[in-house]
């Protein structure tokens, strides 16, 4: 691993060296590592990668989406509401554009928590 890092500064073998990388990982991982590439490079806001909602949209699809909005929060504290969600549509049977609703207020509610705008 060193000498890729030693590499990843030295020009066009460090370009090399982590396009090998980033291709041996899984899209969700690769997508993580864009939003943190484009984290390091933006300049200081409020963190956010703004990814709309598009139709006809699914559940799964959208905690997608909203895991790239808001790359920095940490998926164990949102497990529990987002499975709760996820639940009641599976298997209660709630509409989808409801649960996406109350999704995107989950995580809205989340992110503001961690940047200390709400308390709980």
């Amino acid at each position: 691993m060193r000498a890729v890092r030693r590499e990843a500064r030295g020009g066009r073998r460090g370009e090399k060296a982590l396009l090998d990388l980033f291709e041996r990982l899984a899209p969700e991982q690769q997508d993580k590592l864009i939003a943190f590439a484009e984290a390091l490079v933006e300049p200081p806001g409020d963190g956010l990668v703004a990814v709309p909602r598009q139709p006809g949209e699914t559940v799964v699809m959208a905690i997608r989406r909203l895991r790239r909005t808001y790359p920095a929060l940490e998926r164990r504290k949102l497990m529990a509401d987002a499975s709760r969600l996820m639940a009641q549509h599976a298997l209660e049977g709630r509409a989808a554009a409801e649960v996406i609703s109350e999704l995107e207020q989950v995580f809205e509610r989340h992110y503001r928590r961690t940047r200390g705008d709400e308390k709980g």
